[in-house]
């Protein structure tokens, strides 16, 4: 009797369909990335050097793909301490007011290997909805014994629309956020 039951109970969990891999994401092998123009003569490109987050994905069932980041907004960096130090101000992130940016994915569409991850994305204390377009890059063992997976995500937003006006239209309103994403699953 308890054979015959450990055979069933080990034919239901065969025939269960695999949960969505979980995985934590990297940050020694992740950048998170903006891109914004700088009085119509260059692109400034900066990067937040404190984050965490988590994904999860399912081969089988790619819209139920998630993820979700959460970002110290005092952590910018733009290779200039002056400006810096502006960036965090109530000028733009007002990181004593407003510390964290997060993002928390609500759908997926596409394939496996691309498609776009729409979620909600708060940024100095405003929430809206923004999709990201998303390339998988790769996924496998790493040497250390772990089984590893990354993308890449880029969304554009208008700043404005998050209550970041400071020198509209000098400095413009749209700007791009980027992530270069490895993660090790759990």
């Amino acid at each position: 009797m308890k054979m015959t039951k450990m055979l069933l109970a080990s034919s239901l969990l065969m025939a269960m369909p695999l949960m969505a891999a979980e995985y934590d994401v990297d940050p020694a092998h992740t950048t998170v990335q903006f891109e914004v123009g700088h009085l119509g003569f260059s692109e400034l490109v900066g990067r937040f050097n404190t984050f965490s987050g988590t994904f999860a994905m399912d081969d089988a069932n790619p819209t139920a793909a998630k993820a979700s980041f959460e970002v110290d907004a005092a952590s910018v960096d733009s290779n200039h301490e002056a400006r810096d130090k502006h960036l965090r101000s109530p000028d733009f992130l007002d990181v004593k007011q407003y510390p964290k940016l997060s993002f928390v994915s609500t759908a997926y569409e596409g394939t496996k290997d691309k498609g776009v991850l729409k979620g909600s994305l708060t940024l100095h204390g405003v929430t809206k909805d923004v999709a990201f377009d998303l390339v998988k890059i790769g996924e496998g063992k790493d040497p250390w014994g772990g089984y590893r997976s990354g993308f890449n995500a880029v969304t554009t937003i208008k700043r404005s629309d998050f209550g970041v006006n400071y020198m509209l239209p000098n400095i413009p309103d749209e700007m791009k956020i980027k992530l270069f994403v490895e993660g090790v699953r759990r």
